[in-house]
Formats: C-alpha cells, structure tokens, sequence
C-alpha cells in the first residue's frame, strides 16, 4: 500500500466526476452571531475544493444545522443529508473546518468513515486531505475523532463544573418566575409593580383559605381577577409584564417554586434518556438537589407556610390514590369525606354518592384491599343518619365558640373582597395609563405621516376599548362588593350568627362551609359498623374524643317502604273504589307514598300487586255478578243492550278498572224485557208487572 501519495494523487478522475460537498456548522447561534471569524475559514474551504480541480457549480455547501450541536446526529438535518448522498455515491469529496465540524460522536463520526471508505470519497479539513480507504489516514482520523470527542467532554466538564460551583454558593444567574426581577447589582428583588406584588400575595391568600389549586382558580375567575406573566421572549431583567386569567396549571408550578419563598434552588429535574421517546425531563427528590439555599432573597411568602402549601398540594393529589389522605372540602353532601376511618383495617374510606329524587346519599366505603387485592370491601356505611348524628355532636360541642368563629370568618371575607377591589381599581389605573401613553405618542405624530399616524390611533382606540372593559368590570363588582345591609338585616344576621346550631341548619349554608367547620374542630371519625349498629369515634382536635353508638341506617327500598296504614286503607277502599279513585281518596286524606309524593293509580296498582292485595274484579265476582257477556246471554240481549240499560239504570254495574270495564249484577227472576220499538227515551216507556209463575216481573211496555 502506497502512503506517500500527495494530495493531488488522491483526487482521480472518478472523484471530479462527483460533487464536493461542504459541510458548515456552529454549536449555537450565540457562536453564529459572534464567532463570525470560524464561520468565515469554514466556507473558504470552497477554494480548497476548487483548486483541487472541482468546478465551482459542483460545490454543494450544506449549512443547514447552524445553531445545533455536534453531539449528536439525531436533529441534524443537514449531517443527516450529508451521510445519504455520501452513501448514494453522489459525493467525491466531503469538506469540513475540522473534525468537530462534522461530528463530536465517534458513533456518528466512524459511520460517516466506513461509508466513505465504500463509496470511496475523500475527506478534506484544514489540515490535508485523506482516504479513508487507505488505512493511515483512516487510522488518523479515527484518532482525531477520538480527540474530538474526548474535547467536548472536557469542555461539558468544565461547562458543567462552573454551573455546579456557582449553584452552590447561590450565584447562578437564571430564569425568574414572575414577580422578581434583576437589581442592578445582579440581586434578586421583588418586582416593582406593585400590582404583580398585590396580585401574588392575594393568590397565595387565596390557596391559604381554600387549600384547593382548583379553587383557587374558580376564586379569580369569579372575581374577575387577571394575573401576571412574563413574556416568552425577551431579557431576563425585563421588568415587563402581561396579564391573562390564571390556569391550573401556572397555580401548581407557583406554589412548587421554593422562589416565592425566598430561597434559591438548582438541580430540581434532571434529564434521563429513553429509547423510545428521547430525553425526557423528571423530577429529583429534594435531598438530592444540588443547592437549596433558604433566605437567599425576598420572598412572597414564609418557607413554613410554603412547606405547608406542599403538604395540602400532596395530600389533595393523594386523595383518590393508594395511599388516601385528607382531601380539601368539596361541594357534595358527605359530611366526613376525607376524615372517616375504617375501624377494621385502619384504612381512610372515600364516598360513594347515590343520585336519587331526593338528591345525593353518600355511602362511606373501605375499598382499598379490595381494588388492590380482590378481595370484598371492608365496610360501606351509609352516610345519612351518622352525618346527621355529627352535626348534632357539633352543634352540642361548639356552641360557646359560635361568635369568635363567626366574627373572624366575617372579617375575613370583608379584608378579601377589599383585596379583591384594590386589585381591579389597579388594573383600570394601568389600562388608563396605557390609553393616556397611546395617546401622547398620537399627538406627538406628524400629522403629515399619515400611516404612522393611522397605526398610532388604532392603538389609542384599543387602550380605550380595554379602559372601557376594566371600568365595567371594576363597576359591577364593586357595586355588588360594596352592598351592605341595613341596620335591621345586620342585627338579624348577629342573631343568627349567635346560635351556632341555626348557623349549620340553615338552607343557605353550602356544604363545602359545612365541611370546613368540621375540618376546624375534628381530626379524623372512626367507624366500625356491627350487626344491628354503628359505633363512630370522634376525635375533636386537641385530643378531646367522643364516641356515638347509632342505629344503622335503612337500606333504600325500606326507606321508601310505604307505611302499613296505607297499605290497610287501599285493602279497604278496593270494596268501593278503583285505582285511579282509590288514589284520589288517598290524597284528599292526606296520605304519601313511601317515597314522600302523592298517589295516582299506576302507584296504586303496583302496590296491590306487590302486597298481594286481591283486585276488586276478583272481589266482585266472589259477590256472583257478571261479565257484559254473561249478563248479555241471561237477558238474551246482545252486549250494547246490556250498556245502555246500564246507564239508564235498569241494570246494576260496577266499575272494576279506571278504563270503565264493569261487572253486572244478576237480575234474578226480575228481568227487564226488551220491547222493541220504542226507545229508552220514549215517554210512552213504562213498568207494567206480567204474571210469570205466579211472579211479578218488571218489563217495558
């Protein structure tokens, strides 16, 4: 093997024939914009090609991938272009500044070696020209793609060591969330718009009182609230700001920032690689986190209350899990939905909601064992009678702290809805300074540039559209925030608000309030439900503890039972009546269903059906009368007959259904006789008496 060949004795013919192709690129665009020199020696490679003897069109520059890194081929699309025509044999000659130009993996790097090797193309870089099918210049670019290789390492190292060292010590400049800012000496402070300041401390109020990222959302909502953002682009020390309604999702990454806390923190995620999806970012526990310095800066809140913020977000996400803690109050009727205890297996049981006519029943049920391991659930408890149960306990218990609780809460919802004005007063004040600036900058225009002008009062007119916005917001608002009522109605809501059982009984208190006064006063209620009762132990916060033995509650069907008395009554009225007037007779009595609504004859037949209750057909014919066609025959008169005598009164019938079926009773040997001829109506008709052996019979003369 020939090594000594220079390298015009490596191009030949067959590579002329071919394109050169020059391959350019930068790790950054930070390194596009500024390492203009590289970018520079990398496209006078053109000349090295055309002086080997390529002509100029035959040059082809792929500078596709400017801006990404060499690592890796995966999002290279120019490299990836590269490689293919190098494959298809349309290549004589591959170009690049240096090796690191090409590729930093010696994975990608050997592959493009071995297929030039195949299709025999040269490699050209700044230091001479090479055949990979010759095995020193292949051998000295394997090794310079080793050193490539082997130098992005070490820069990645130091890259990544500098990173580490300044996280540490808390001097890591990077990315705030929004309501902090850059000082001029690099330190970190609140922003200096006091309406984001406002804003945030009222939002994690908000998630203090409602313990609910859910609620905390539906809270700004209902107010009309809007929140602060920070533009996806721009600088980091860019006090600007935009306004938008507030998300579930900004709620949970603002209240897992330790930022708003004061405290800086690096190494919360990390990058793991997977073969199916690529990187995927995932969350470090926090003992693992590189840094984590407490009191580094102002915060919005204090680090205790930012640890209890993440003990309701876990137990509120927990709450549906395996492991059931405590759930925030929700608007259902389950008095002690995320307190009850299983007091057979320890477990925290969840509620089941049962939609009736009557609304929602609540069922308290174990079910962990058996979704986990198949097995029957623990208990299920019906919720009724033992909520009932509670709220008399509390209403007992309670009573003395009634007025503090009461006062406080009223307090508490007058300070918010201040809060709340104050805010939407800031926001038509920041509209109004951004209609009187669009309108300064349209009075300073020459009036002569007319589509600059034009411009600047379209954005006049839209300050003033969002003024008029904000002001009607703030307007209704207010009016309904600050309506307060007279003397007479605040001396009546004292009242109230004095007796503390009139407070939980009243109509208007939701059941989400109720909820929360039971999670102020009680820890947890273990139920353990025996053959004939229900034993709840209540543990009042403090340690105080109660415990209430209650009769279990009816299943469903015996709740909506009918009562024996009524069941005695419509045996009775079926002697005379029928359903529909059996109902009728009910009703007017006074009488409900078992279900707690009025009768009607579908309810009346099902009950007699159901009781076993014989129907008054069968009642009539134990009495011997007849069907239209028995009484049809005896009188040899055909069935229409039978019916108009029936209403004219020369046969008895009785009604056995509401659809005036009758039954007929027997004449006996006092039979009308049909004279034909005359009509029913006719005065002429009259009862004559016609001797029959020895009887009177009544017949029509």
């Amino acid at each position: 093997m020939d090594n000594s060949r220079t390298p015009v004795d490596k191009v030949t013919p067959r590579h002329l024939r071919r394109a050169a192709y020059l391959y350019v690129r930068q790790s950054t665009l930070r390194q596009v914009l500024e390492n203009t020199e590289s970018t520079h020696r990398q496209y006078a490679l053109r000349q090295r090609a055309i002086a080997l003897g390529w002509p100029a069109e035959q040059v082809v520059v792929i500078d596709s991938d400017q801006g990404q890194s060499g690592a890796s081929s995966a999002d290279r699309e120019g490299f990836q272009r590269l490689v293919r025509d190098v494959g298809l044999g349309r290549a004589g000659l591959v170009m690049g500044l240096e090796v690191s130009r090409l590729a930093r993996n010696s994975t990608d790097w050997h592959r493009l070696l071995e297929i030039c090797a195949l299709t025999d193309t040269l490699i050209l870089d700044e230091d001479g020209l090479y055949d990979p099918a010759h095995f020193n210049d292949r051998l000295l670019l394997g090794l310079k793609g080793t050193m490539s290789e082997a130098e992005l390492h070490v820069l990645r190292a130091r890259l990544r060591g500098g990173i580490l060292s300044k996280a540490r010590r808390g001097e890591l400049e990077a990315p705030l969330p929004i309501g902090f800012v850059y000082d001029a000496a690099n330190r970190v402070v609140l922003h200096p718009d006091q309406q984001v300041q406002g804003t945030l401390r009222t939002f994690f109020a908000t998630f203090e009182r409602t313990g609910s990222a859910t609620a905390t959302v539906k809270a700004f909502a209902t107010q009309h609230l809007l929140f602060p953002r920070r533009p996806r682009r721009g600088s980091r020390r860019d006090p600007e700001v935009l306004w938008a309604p507030l998300d579930h999702s900004h709620v949970l990454s603002l209240l897992h920032n330790p930022r708003y806390a004061g405290a800086f923190f690096f190494g919360r995620t990390r990058q793991r690689h997977h073969a199916e999806v690529g990187y995927v970012s995932e969350r470090v526990p926090r003992e693992e986190w590189t840094a984590l310095i407490r009191d580094a800066h102002p915060g919005y809140i204090t680090w205790d209350a930012f640890e209890d913020h993440q003990r309701r977000l876990h137990a509120n996400a927990q709450a549906v899990g395996a492991d059931r803690r405590r759930s925030p109050a929700r608007e259902g009727p389950a008095l002690l939905q995320g307190l009850a205890l299983c007091g057979r297996c320890g477990d925290r049981m969840t509620v089941r909601y049962h939609q009736t006519r009557d609304g929602l029943w609540p069922t308290y049920v174990c079910q962990r064992a058996g979704i986990e391991h198949g097995v029957p659930i623990c208990q299920s408890i019906r919720g009724q009678g033992l909520d009932a149960a509670i709220g008399r306990l509390l209403c007992e218990t309670v009573t003395p702290t009634t007025i503090a609780l009461t006062l406080a809460v009223q307090q508490e919802l007058e300070a918010r809805a201040e809060e709340a004005d104050r805010l939407r007063r800031q926001h038509v004040d920041r509209a109004q300074y951004e209609a009187d600036l669009a309108r300064r900058r349209y009075a300073r225009v020459d009036p002569d540039n007319r589509l600059v002008a034009a411009e600047l009062e379209a954005l006049w007119n839209h300050a003033l559209r969002a003024v008029a916005d904000a002001q009607a917001i703030y307007d209704r608002h207010h009016a309904a925030d600050t309506c307060r009522p007279d003397a007479p109605t605040q001396a009546r809501l004292h009242a109230v608000a004095l007796d503390f059982p009139q407070l939980w009984a009243h109509p208007d208190t939701p059941n989400r309030e109720r909820k929360r006064m039971v999670r102020l006063l009680l820890d947890d209620v273990t139920l353990i439900k025996e053959a004939d009762s229900l034993t709840a132990h209540v543990r009042f916060r403090g340690g105080a503890t109660r415990s209430l033995r209650l009769p279990l509650a009816l299943a469903a069907w015996q709740q909506r039972q009918t009562s024996p008395a009524v069941v005695a009554e419509i045996d009775r009225l079926i002697e005379a009546c029928t359903d529909g007037e059996i109902a009728t007779r009910l009703n007017a009595e006074g009488y409900l269903s078992g279900a707690g609504r009025p009768f009607y004859g579908t309810l009346v037949a099902r009950l007699r059906h159901d009781y076993h209750l014989r129907s008054r057909y069968d009642r009539l014919r134990d009495h011997g009368w007849l069907t239209l066609d028995e009484t049809a025959r005896a009188l040899d008169i055909d069935t229409c007959t039978v019916k108009n005598w029936a209403r004219a009164g020369l046969v008895r019938a009785h009604h056995y259904n509401d659809k005036h079926e009758s039954l007929y009773e027997d004449p006996g040997p006092l039979r009308p006789i049909k004279m034909r001829g005359c009509k029913l109506s006719d005065p002429r008709r009259r009862l004559v008496v016609v001797p029959h052996a020895s009887v009177e019979v009544q017949c029509e003369a």
